[in-house]
């Protein structure tokens, strides 16, 4: 029994498969088939992301399907290739290989091997919290960023030629630099997919919209002979299975490789689990973010020993398996043995495939990466998550997507340490007639009592803030000069010893005019640092109280005393 309970925490599939309820089967089955539909094409238009021919597409989506249903904690998210991670993984990969394909291809599976290891251990060790690393804001701006990037790159092919990909502004120099050797047969092909997968997403997220394009692209080729009127086609896509091996990477590429993995595992992880979490609440259950880095760390590790590229959480599938019905995992692993069939007897069609209606897969694709109604929020609401999202937007198509994470996320713990080194706080006063303390600049018939400074500060006080609430004790005293000044300690979380030696020079401050320091309830955290510091016997047991108000009945009955 205890063998099968830790089987059941490493493997978390094996319950649900244990406890499968048949009659979800039906619902399973069709959401199934329903997202193999779209990921066969879906996979074989991002491959060209990456930079692998598209076969690589399907073999990242199979086996990271089922690893998936076996080790996360969503029931309805689909794993795979997406257009971000896809991006992540092409620019991971720039200047690799020196033009060997074959090469490229190992190092490209090297990348998502160490991708999900690297999940896999931040699961284990339980960072799951790091989901809430990369703010919305930046989320926004980086699919924003990489939906420009996508369009950018992809508008030479439904024009029919190619353009080097070498940043936003320059591949959209050169594609208007080329326009005149636009084909014709070409651009009314790609055009007509890419209106034809919006008019279809417009009618229902339920139709398969890539599938049905990547169809009508292949009849046509095949019936009018487009190839006879310059239309480029994917070409031949091997049948058969996906070969399962280790890559063996030199220790050069695996050095390279590093910051590329970490890269890609965190704004994987951090996306994913925003689709997953979003599913989660809409079907009333609770994800295990610890599990959901195991769970997307063992999918692609999958994807990787198939020789696939690194996936994550998909919001167009997994809205697809939703509302198709979608009731367990047991979706993706029908999905997996679906594409796994079609991989075996119906790849001989993908041949006829235009390149322009991958294309247009991918700009339909980049289009809905683009959240405008949630830019204008921020606008309303925050000028400057706002301009963060703008300036992850513009780091993405200017320094590059790996780089203009960074700069992204520096931006936001400047501005995280800039809110944090002045944090909010307030001077209390009483309102009378009604119990407790009251912000005297929200509420201005809160009074003060006479002599008396009763101050809150509603923040940790570490290293990088501690001098403000020395600072703000001088300023608040020295206007008024009180006899008593009475810190509110309840929202304060914690403290560290850079803040105790703040305090100490503040008591020592208070005391050279003649002002009284008490502390009103301070946390056990807070009172033990104070206590082990030695600043507790400075301050005396007799001016540390366990509420304000016993604090304030101190102080007048000091005054009574006194009188």
């Amino acid at each position: 029994m205890t063998e099968r309970i830790r089987l059941a925490k490493l493997i978390p599939g094996l319950a649900w498969i244990r406890g499968y309820d048949r009659s979800f089967f039906k619902y399973d089955l069709v959401a199934g088939l329903s997202v193999a539909a779209v990921a066969l094409p879906t996979g074989i238009a991002y491959a060209p992301l990456v930079g692998v021919p598209p076969v690589y597409g399907i073999y990242a989506s199979i086996l990271s399907l089922v690893a998936y249903a076996l080790f996360g904690s969503s029931r309805q998210l689909i794993v795979g290739p997406d257009a971000a991670t896809a991006v992540l993984v092409g620019a991971a990969l720039t200047n690799t290989a020196g033009g060997d394909t074959s090469k490229y291809v190992g190092l490209a599976a090297t990348l998502t091997l160490m991708t999900g290891l690297i999940c896999v251990i931040a699961g284990v060790i339980r960072l799951g919290f790091v989901a809430n690393f990369l703010a919305r804001p930046i989320l926004m701006g980086f699919m924003n960023g990489v939906g420009l990037s996508i369009i950018a790159g992809q508008l030479s092919k439904l024009f029919g030629y190619s353009v080097p990909s070498t940043g936003f502004f320059r591949t959209i120099f050169y594609f208007f630099s080329k326009i005149g050797q636009t084909n014709i047969v070409t651009l009314i092909v790609g055009v007509s997919a890419f209106v034809l997968l919006m008019f279809l997403r417009r009618k229902s997220r339920r139709i398969p919209a890539p599938l049905i394009a990547v169809i009508a692209g292949i009849i046509a080729a095949a019936i009018l002979d487009l190839g006879k009127y310059g239309v480029a086609a994917a070409g031949t896509v091997p049948a058969g299975l996906p070969p399962v091996t280790l890559p063996h990477p030199g220790f050069d590429d695996l050095e390279a490789l590093i910051l590329g993995s970490i890269g890609i595992a965190i704004v994987g992880f951090s996306s994913g689990m925003v689709t997953a979490r979003s599913f989660a609440a809409k079907n009333g259950y609770d994800l295990d973010a610890n599990q959901e880095f195991i769970g997307l760390g063992m999918a692609n590790i999958a994807a990787g020993i198939s020789q696939g590229f690194a996936v994550s959480g998909t919001d167009s599938r997994t809205a697809i398996s939703d509302s198709t019905g979608g009731k367990t995992q047991m979706t993706g692993i029908i999905a997996a043995v679906v594409m796994l069939v079609a991989l075996l007897i119906l790849t001989a069609p993908l041949a006829y495939l235009p390149v322009a209606v991958i294309g247009a897969v991918l700009i339909s694709a980049a289009v809905g990466l683009f959240n405008f109604p949630y830019m204008k929020y921020l606008w309303s609401v925050s000028k400057p998550d706002f301009l963060l999202a703008v300036v992850t937007s513009l780091g993405v198509i200017t320094v590059g997507v790996l780089p203009g994470i960074l700069v992204a996320v520096t931006l936001a713990m400047v501005q995280i340490l800039k809110r944090s080194s002045r944090p909010p706080d307030a001077i209390l006063g009483e309102i009378p007639g009604i119990e407790g303390y009251f912000d005297v600049a929200k509420y201005p018939e809160a009074e003060q009592l006479p002599g008396l400074v009763m101050y809150r500060i509603d923040s940790a006080i570490l290293f990088f803030n501690a001098d403000y609430l020395r600072t703000r004790a001088r300023e608040i005293t020295s206007e008024s000069m009180p006899e008593w000044f009475i810190l509110d300690a309840e929202s304060i979380p914690m403290i560290d010893t850079t803040a105790v030696d703040h305090l100490d020079k503040a008591l020592t401050e208070l005391k050279n005019e003649s002002i009284t320091f008490a502390l009103a309830r301070p946390n056990e955290q807070v009172r033990d640092m104070i206590d082990r510091t030695g600043l507790a016997e400075k301050i005396g047991e007799d001016h540390i109280f366990r509420s304000v108000r016993s604090a304030v009945d101190a102080f007048r009955n000091r005054n009574k005393m006194a009188q």
